[in-house]
């Protein structure tokens, strides 16, 4: 039965209608995402919690309706396929949560720091840098939220030592479809701890996490090498990722710069740098750059083993390019880098309303000279670049199977990753168009590649992607804590019921 909005209005909790947001302006910035491509119907409402019970109520009255409607987690509109919408349902604003302050809480001796979902990983840092702590993995960008991270992995340049972000949580509170509020640990409660770590938001939504900590160090040798030969490039970076701790790197990335592409980074070189390395661009049509760091306390000591590891590695003579940094800047760099290029930019440079059509697979190793030839020199090989192309290996022993999250089935898997910005929407057609020339080559040549950042729009793409044994799994799970699919429509992954809601919102 579908129940007419007046009646639906009418029958809310106080608690909880006092926190919706029924105002048409303020649906703007939750029918679009990060990536600018997708948008959606808008939600019915947005929601402002004050705290987790607030959360916990608002899925209890979702859950128990006669018309069950959907209800997404917004964290900090990270995502790029329209994973966080909820059309005709209600959008958690978990931005709201930091209103009151930061919900972060350091224990020295313990080594961890307990967070709320809602907080940004710059949040985090700044804080546990206050007591000397650090984060164990990081990603890339720390203005994204706990527990949008949690809920797809977190990789970034650490993951092949410490695993992904996933994989250094040590406790959970979870608010489940049902509303039920659920502390979970791999000894209390292991499955919907397993299952809530990459499960996409299925399952429920993370409203704090208990997160391991390493010792801060004072300082970071930052650096860059370059290679005008892939296989140069990609067996260094295979060697430094085998290295125990503490003889090898401490970070490792890598990128490849196609047709001639310069590089343009004044944070990290300088005048003389730049043009040395665009000398050298321009005499080949694709070039490549390890990214790795040192963490250190004494500059003599990070001097030797630098000097040691550099004489390992096959880089082009002259094309080490370092820096020292200051441990919480290294880790905030892509941030760093991103201010400044947008305080630059004037005119025609500027991107007021970009489009990010962005692709992220793992690909075995066995199999990254075929991502190489068939990509980089076949299907981009007349792409004008606009953005980055990440590549580099990971131990798959760093990972937990037992999660939801999901890995390709080799020891050492490379992260490809094609970040693009596109300024207009035909120029972001052309890059989603090469995007899925991309996948559909994969297919053709059987690399069994596993998606980060996953979307896809049948639960036969979702079953191949996450393997028929954690995939039945998966199932059970969200039938015993999400057995109406209210949570999470954006994924499009559990297609259980036909949500009501989206009969009845105001804007139908």
């Amino acid at each position: 039965m579908v129940i007419p909005i007046s009646q639906w209005i009418d029958n809310i909790p106080r608690g909880i209608a006092s926190k919706l947001n029924f105002d048409g302006d303020s649906m703007a910035p939750f029918v679009t995402d990060y990536g600018g491509i997708n948008r959606a119907a808008p939600p019915t409402a947005i929601f402002c919690p004050s705290s987790a019970e607030d959360i916990a109520a608002l899925l209890r009255f979702a859950y128990d309706s006669d018309s069950p409607f959907p209800v997404a987690a917004w964290g900090n509109g990270g995502s790029t396929r329209g994973q966080a919408f909820a059309p005709g349902g209600v959008v958690i604003n978990m931005a709201a949560l930091r209103v009151g302050g930061r919900r972060i809480s350091v224990s020295v001796d313990g080594m961890y720091v307990d967070v709320g979902g809602e907080q940004l990983w710059i949040s985090v840092l700044e804080e546990t840098l206050r007591h000397g702590l650090s984060l164990r993995s990081c990603v890339d960008y720390l203005y994204l939220t706990v527990g949008g991270t949690l809920s797809n992995g977190g990789i970034g340049g650490m993951v092949f030592r410490h695993g992904p972000h996933v994989c250094s949580v040590l406790e959970l509170d979870v608010i489940t479809g049902k509303g039920e509020m659920i502390t979970c640990s791999p000894e209390l409660n292991s499955d919907l701890f397993y299952g809530v770590l990459g499960g996409l938001g299925q399952l429920g939504v993370i409203t704090r996490a208990r997160i391991g900590l390493r010792s801060a160090p004072a300082r970071v040798r930052w650096l860059r090498l370059f290679y005008t030969d892939f296989h140069s490039f990609t067996r260094d970076q295979e060697f430094l990722i085998s290295l125990s701790h503490p003889d090898g790197f401490d970070y490792i990335e890598g990128q490849a710069l196609l047709n001639h592409q310069k590089v343009d980074d004044p944070t990290f070189y300088s005048n003389e740098d730049t043009e040395r390395i665009n000398r050298l661009a321009a005499e080949f049509d694709r070039m490549y750059f390890l990214e790795g760091a040192v963490f250190f306390d004494s500059a003599s000591e990070a001097d030797q083993k630098v000097k040691g590891l550099l004489k390992q590695l096959s880089f082009n003579p002259g094309f080490a390019i370092s820096k020292d940094v200051n441990h919480l800047d290294f880790l905030n760099r892509v941030h760093i880098e991103m201010t400044h290029r947008q305080s630059s930019m004037t005119g025609d440079d500027s991107c007021t309303t970009c489009f990010h059509p962005w692709i992220h697979i793992l690909v075995p190793m066995s199999r990254i000279r075929d991502i190489h030839d068939g990509v980089l020199k076949g299907i981009l090989q007349n792409t004008i670049p606009k953005g980055v192309i990440l590549f580099y290996p990971m131990n798959k022993n760093r990972w937990n199977d037992i999660m939801t999250g999901v890995a390709p089935d080799e020891e050492v898997f490379y992260t490809v990753e094609s970040l693009w910005t596109a300024s207009t929407e035909e120029e972001w057609k052309s890059f989603d168009a090469r995007n899925n020339e991309i996948l559909e080559f994969c297919d053709r040549q059987g690399i069994k590649f596993k998606k980060y950042w996953p979307h896809y729009t049948t639960q036969a793409d979702w079953e191949r992607h996450f393997g028929l044994t954690k995939w039945k799994k998966f199932v059970q799970l969200k039938q015993r804590y999400d057995p109406k699919a209210v949570l999470s429509p954006g994924q499009q992954i559990f297609k259980v019921i036909e949500h009501q809601a989206t009969h009845v919102s105001r804007h139908a």
